[in-house]
């Protein structure tokens, strides 16, 4: 059974598609982090999650059950940090947090001690006179005290400093082994959460453009270094899944989406070294939302300084 699901959805704000025609299953006990550009549907794909934001067409299943139809009981089982989300400025920390348990049976007074040390929340701090990195980790507190099955986070790592940043990440892989609750953090910080996420989902312009296990689009992409024993690359590249190419006649650094057999074909074909290097998140991150019409087409040749085409 899924965390949540959504099938095929589409939410439009008057000319502007958020969402279009998304259908994705977010399976149980994973870390999922959810990316894409500015305006890509973020945001709005987890406030239907939560059922603040219905569809115009499609359905949302958030912990079996559909999201117009969420409880109290269902939204127990959930912890939201919101990117955009307003605490109660006029009440101390400690308030905030004792209102808040009140609406959740199975609030942790023990955790919550924990947390609000871990997490350096000061209890006497007046909310509204908080940095915004501290509302952020009080946030964190309020989202996850209460044992959630399903926790959705929305940048809540953007007004944090780095030491910060990796204590909340700690925080979230304890909870996370802890719970075995799922976890899908949206974030712009990729090099921060690509440790701790063991699944990726992408929009672009309100597409899902990606969805799969880390490990899995890592072994589908790739940089090849490429130099040639005689001295000068042969010729123009034409092989479809060459995504970018950089360099001169000498020296080309390509992005492709192939694997290590391919690599071993190119070489042989072209009569060239190939270097295989894994790429990282922020280095799958353009590729995964590039624009169709800035791509390659397959078959067109790649061209580097100091070449011509063919």
């Amino acid at each position: 059974m899924s965390a949540f699901e959504l099938d095929g959805v589409t939410k439009r704000y008057g000319d502007t598609a958020a969402l279009q025609d998304v259908t994705v299953a977010v399976p149980r006990q994973s870390i999922v982090g959810l990316v894409g550009r500015n305006g890509s549907g973020k945001s709005t794909l987890l406030r239907h999650v939560t059922g603040l934001v219905l569809p115009d067409r499609g359905e949302c299943i958030t912990l079996g059950c559909p999201a117009e139809r969420l409880g109290s009981a269902e939204r127990a089982r959930m912890g939201v940090v919101d990117q955009d989300g307003r605490l109660i400025d006029w009440m101390r920390a400690a308030q905030l947090v004792r209102y808040v348990s009140t609406f959740y049976p199975r609030w942790d007074r023990t955790l919550e001690r924990e947390l609000m040390g871990v997490l350096d929340v000061d209890a006497n701090a007046r909310v509204g006179a908080m940095s915004p990195g501290n509302v952020q980790r009080l946030s964190l507190v309020l989202a996850t005290c209460h044992h959630p099955e399903l926790l959705l986070l929305d940048e809540p790592l953007s007004a944090l400093d780095p030491v910060a940043r990796q204590s909340v990440l700690a925080l979230l892989l304890d909870r996370f082994s802890s719970d075995a609750m799922t976890i899908v953090i949206s974030s712009h910080m990729l090099r921060d959460i690509e440790p701790v996420i063991d699944r990726i989902l992408c929009l672009h312009r309100g597409r899902i453009v990606a969805d799969d296990e880390l490990d899995a689009l890592r072994e589908r992409y790739a940089e090849w270094i490429v130099t040639s024993p005689a001295g000068r690359l042969p010729v123009p590249f034409r092989e479809g899944y060459v995504l970018s190419a950089q360099g001169d006649a000498f020296r080309a650094r390509l992005l492709v989406q192939a694997d290590a057999e391919a690599a071993a074909q190119f070489a042989a074909a072209h009569d060239v070294n190939v270097e295989t290097r894994a790429l990282n998140l922020e280095q799958l991150f353009p590729l995964l939302t590039a624009d169709t019409d800035a791509m390659p087409a397959v078959g067109q040749p790649q061209v580097f300084a100091g070449q011509e085409r063919a």
